[in-house]
């Protein structure tokens, strides 16, 4: 009864998760190619399969944010005086967003499935979990929230915290199988199978792309080719399969979180606002029984974060749920205040030379499938793909290493004290760190600044910071193994093709 119990409860969140998977997919191109007149989908003509009228729909929980330009960076004054995000304009694609931060339910769902499915890897569940301690103040009394946060039904609605930067990043990869899994099962290709797969026989999406898992097929695609009668199985081409989840850029989150919708006139921004919602305050403008009310949850002065008894601020001195307050003009909640978030950029004091115009991001590594002898792609125990770094790379123009972290920082083409001797040794100067250390050679007394390639942003503000923080534009950095109690994180996804039309929503919203 209790294993019956939990496939229904897996099944459910499950259905929680990928509402409207289901109308996914193209339809057979009807006409022939424009350069050769050979027919599409034609078994006479090669079979070359061509499908049209298809639109990424929203993936279940996000928000489609247009592309467009913006001044990305600080427009308020500089308190700490860092200089770390001088205003510089830049372009953002479009993409996709959660409307909230992600939370402890969702969070408890991922937990869920990695104890059904590894059960020979009870370490991997223990490295994802939350790292509840993080509540602990020396000088203060948090243990309610280091036993009951994370667990405690009340909290299902509040952002999970205490994730470090890679969890996130873990939680983004198996939130990408989940939803794709349903979809090949809404579109009836896979049977539901969930308590059969153990360990490194579960669905993995680069996995099943690569042939290298199967699972239970009800109906595979048919192949007009005529060469299997068993069909074949999905493919990207296919429009059924979504890209995948991950954080979002610095700049994409900050773009998401200013929302220039409602100041712009025939292309023309008329000002910009300090913070995520209209104005330059901090409580609500508009005449109504909320008028007055503070817009984000922050701390607002020494040992002030939720207001006097009688008179409340709606604040409180831990988060609160992902939907408290008013959405922002992308229909994005808690874009200041609440918790802070990670994205996905390595941390360095940008200037207006160190970002590209379009889509701006530091912490490219660049990736290649690992093979065995035969040349098939390697599992690990897990049952995900092995990937391998790329390593020096001769002859290309627009990159030398696969891991550009420190591009222009600490390699050496930005060392001062690199001469010409190093420019001979490529691979082994081209992606070092000699810019972070004292001394040469056996003389190196070590790292001398916190910044470093593991240095990751948050951003927003959270209940324990200051109203400086809450501005889209402020910035802090760090580990990207360690974490925080008033740090989560939202997915993001790319939005491939037809950049700005206004895509069509999920069934089911």
């Amino acid at each position: 009864m209790a294993m019956k119990f939990c496939l229904r409860l897996f099944i459910a969140s499950l259905g929680l998760v990928a509402v409207g998977c289901a109308t996914r997919g193209g339809v057979h191109h009807s006409g022939a190619s424009k350069v050769t007149g050979w027919k599409y989908n034609d078994p006479k003509f090669g079979a070359f399969e061509v499908y049209e009228l298809y639109e990424q729909p929203t993936p279940p929980g996000m928000v489609f944010v247009p592309g467009g330009t913006f001044t990305m960076g600080r427009i308020a004054e500089d308190l700490p005086y860092e200089w770390n995000n001088a205003p510089r304009r830049v372009s953002i694609d479009a993409f996709y967003i959660d409307a909230t931060e992600i939370r402890n339910i969702d969070y408890r769902e991922y937990i869920h499935w990695l104890k059904m499915v590894y059960v020979s890897y009870p370490e991997v569940v223990r490295q994802a979990l939350p790292d509840t301690l993080a509540w602990r103040k020396p000088l203060g009394y948090n243990e309610s929230f280091v036993e009951f946060y994370f667990r405690f039904t009340s909290y299902n609605e509040y952002p999970v915290v205490a994730v470090s930067w890679l969890q996130a990043n873990d939680y983004c990869a198996w939130r990408t199988d989940r939803v794709n899994e349903f979809a090949l099962i809404n579109a009836g290709v896979l049977d539901l199978n969930v308590l059969d797969q153990k360990d490194a026989d579960n669905f993995n999406t680069d996995a099943y792309l690569a042939n290298e898992y199967t699972g239970v097929v009800k109906r595979n695609l048919s192949d007009i080719t005529g060469r299997s009668s068993e069909g074949r199985p999905v493919r990207y081409e296919d429009g059924i399969l979504f890209p995948r989840f991950r954080l979002p850029t610095e700049a994409e989150w900050e773009y998401a979180a200013i929302a220039s919708i409602g100041n712009t006139e025939t292309g023309v921004l008329s000002g910009r606002d300090i913070y995520p919602w209209k104005g330059n305050r901090v409580r609500q403008q508009k005449e109504g029984p909320t008028q007055g009310q503070l817009m984000a949850n922050f701390q607002k002065g020494r040992g002030d974060l939720m207001g006097i008894a009688s008179n409340p601020d709606g604040n409180a001195p831990q988060p609160l749920p992902v939907t408290s307050f008013w959405p922002n003009d992308f229909g994005l909640y808690c874009m200041a205040g609440n918790v802070n978030e990670w994205v996905l950029d390595v941390y360095r004091t940008l200037s207006f030379e160190d970002v590209e115009d379009a889509r701006p991001f530091r912490g490219n590594i660049y990736t290649t499938w690992a093979k065995d002898e035969e040349g098939r792609p390697i599992k690990d125990n897990l049952g995900r793909l092995k990937r391998d770094t790329v390593g020096y790379v001769n002859n290309r123009p627009n990159y030398l290493v696969g891991d550009n972290r420190n591009y222009r920082d600490g390699d050496m083409l930005s060392s001062v004290n690199t001469g010409e001797e190093d420019m001979d040794k490529k691979e082994e100067t081209v992606n070092s760190n000699k810019m972070y250390y004292q001394g040469e050679g056996e003389k190196r007394q070590g790292m001398t600044s916190l910044v470093n390639e593991q240095s990751r942003v948050y951003k927003g503000g959270s209940f324990l910071d200051r109203v400086y923080w809450l501005s889209p534009g402020t910035r802090r950095f760090l580990d990207e193994g360690q974490s925080k109690e008033d740090i989560g994180f939202r997915c993001a996804m790319d939005r491939l093709g037809g950049a700005n039309f206004k895509p069509k929503p999920s069934s089911g919203k």
